[in-house]
């Protein structure tokens, strides 16, 4: 992936990866034509991939417990006992 790949928004990325779709979808895409898309579809995919994991390492959610208020980490649950739980 190039450094203009990690400059593109994850919005940008969307919007280029639907269109990309759409065009596939569309069917009278020559063989080529297709399989260059199909790969900057998926270089599109990783893309959008890896700034949404980003992004859930940043997300820190806060839950009251019983000790008063604590962090845990985006998709941590909490358990009966108030302890954190990955899912």
């Amino acid at each position: 992936m190039t450094d203009k790949d990690n400059e593109l928004k994850f919005e940008d990325a969307m919007i280029q990866l639907e269109d990309i779709v759409g065009e596939l979808e569309h069917g009278d895409v020559p063989l080529e034509k297709a399989i260059e898309l199909f790969q900057q579809g998926m270089k599109l995919s990783q893309l959008c991939s890896q700034k949404l994991e980003e992004v859930e390492r940043k997300i820190e959610t806060i839950v009251i417990d019983a000790d008063g208020l604590r962090k845990k980490p985006f998709g941590a649950s909490i358990d009966t006992n108030g302890g954190d739980v990955l899912e």
